[in-house]
């Protein structure tokens, strides 16, 4: 019997379900595999989508992180959660494309049809509601998120919205435990600092 199939002790249902369709994806089931892609494509497209500030290569990416775990089926073992596995390739092809933006920067270009869209300032409105506020908070908060460095950004997001523990942070990263608090402690530093505004009023 191979080793997928059997969940190690302590694994939770669905981690033992990954396990099982780990195995026979790597028997060339693609049933199996396609149901994989479904469990977990929000997961890895919210991380990507995230770390990348922009869902227009989201997709594109997640795409490249199934296609790679196809592609190493066979090497898989269930030492750990799937998930974390998981998480390890989308670090890496995330911060692969991070470290190509930076050597090849892109200009937005401005289209006359972005001005038309922009709304005219209107003296009389009234003040913005506490959802318009809301709002303004949730972009202030991505965007200090944003620029966070990519180690300290990809710690948050998997703690804040994937909402794993910092042993899995830990091993998808691979660092240690205690350097996964350090990186969140500094990351939640400058994120006050950022937020400074909006914490004070």
């Amino acid at each position: 019997m191979p080793d997928h199939e059997t969940a190690p002790p302590g694994r939770t249902p669905e981690d033992a379900e990954d396990i099982r369709l780990m195995g026979l994806a790597s028997e060339g089931d693609t049933a199996a595999f396609e149901q994989l892609v479904e469990r977990h494509q929000r997961l890895v497209i919210g991380t990507v989508g995230r770390m990348l500030g922009t869902n227009s290569d989201a997709e594109d990416i997640a795409q490249q992180v199934f296609v790679r775990v196809w592609k190493n089926v066979k090497r898989y073992v269930p030492r750990a959660k799937f998930t974390t596995w998981l998480l390890k390739i989308t670090r890496n092809l995330v911060f692969n494309e991070l470290r190509r933006r930076s050597r090849h920067p892109q200009v937005p270009l401005q289209s006359e049809s972005d001005e038309e869209e922009r709304p005219l300032k209107d003296d009389h409105a009234i003040a913005p509601d506490a959802s318009l506020l809301e709002g303004e908070l949730q972009r202030a908060v991505d965007t200090a998120i944003a620029n966070l460095p990519e180690a300290q950004r990809m710690a948050v997001i998997l703690r804040r919205y994937d909402e794993l523990s910092y042993e899995e942070i830990a091993e998808a990263l691979d660092q240690s435990v205690s350097a996964v608090k350090s990186l969140l402690f500094r990351a939640r530093t400058a994120l006050r600092q950022s937020l400074q505004r909006y914490l004070s009023s």
